[in-house]
């Protein structure tokens, strides 16, 4: 995903880090630690909503899960390979320039890191094609899907990522919509930013917003860090009452 106007542009870097949205390919077991999944919840009804070309659909549904997978990537016929692979160059030299900012245990070095995301990117583009129907061209924060569609709504590296790019309207928007599709619950990780490790400046008054608007929302730790504090998503359920 990229702007409020939902559209993927070219990656790009500012001196601080990344001034537009990079494609992101991660696999399953990355998306398991990240948003704390459970093997009983692997097995509900899944949404990643800003999948990108991550594996995490294609890998789940091969083990009878039930997950689709939303993004404007795939408003194209098909993936483009050459974008997707610039992508993850981009984000793969950041990381190695920044190296001391991210902690080496999930991803044991930077070639290890990079290994991973072309993999995950290799069994996203296969699966697309083979499976085209788990993947849903859609963007927040509109997403095209019913009230109640899906148990469990994930967002992983977008919402808190880029706060110079979205706006907070654009964030409250985004979780509404998510809660609008989640019959359960949505988890959004990381709640930093992706180009320094500093936490979302208006998540608090996101929360308070959210929690008028009937929504309850939980800071919960989960079993990964890469991005150096990065070890936390919101959770958003139904305001007890």
């Amino acid at each position: 995903m990229k702007d409020e106007q939902t559209s993927h542009n070219a990656p790009g870097e500012s001196p601080n880090g990344f001034d537009q949205v990079i494609v992101t390919s991660r696999p399953l077991e990355e998306y398991r630690a990240m948003f704390g999944l459970t093997e009983e919840e692997l097995g509900l009804s899944l949404l990643d909503c800003a999948a990108g070309a991550s594996s995490f659909a294609a890998e789940l549904s091969r083990q009878g899960g039930s997950v689709t997978a939303c993004d404007p990537l795939y408003r194209r016929e098909a993936p483009d390979p050459a974008r997707m692979r610039t992508d993850i160059l981009t984000g793969d030299a950041y990381v190695r320039r920044n190296s001391d900012d991210y902690v080496w245990t999930f991803h044991q070095t930077p070639d290890d890191h990079l290994r991973r995301r072309l993999s995950a990117a290799e069994t996203f583009a296969h699966d697309i094609r083979t499976r085209p129907e788990g993947y849903v061209p859609g963007s927040l924060p509109g997403l095209p899907f019913e009230d109640d569609a899906v148990d469990v709504v994930l967002c992983s590296h977008l919402l808190f990522a880029y706060p110079a790019l979205f706006s907070y309207d654009f964030h409250l928007r985004s979780i509404r919509q998510m809660w609008r599709v989640a019959a359960r619950e949505g988890r959004i990780f990381p709640l930093l930013s992706a180009a320094e490790p500093s936490p979302y400046p208006e998540l608090d008054r996101l929360r308070r917003k959210l929690e008028h608007a009937g929504v309850s929302t939980e800071v919960r730790a989960v079993p990964y860090e890469f991005q150096r504090g990065g070890n936390e998503m919101l959770v958003c359920r139904p305001a007890a009452g």
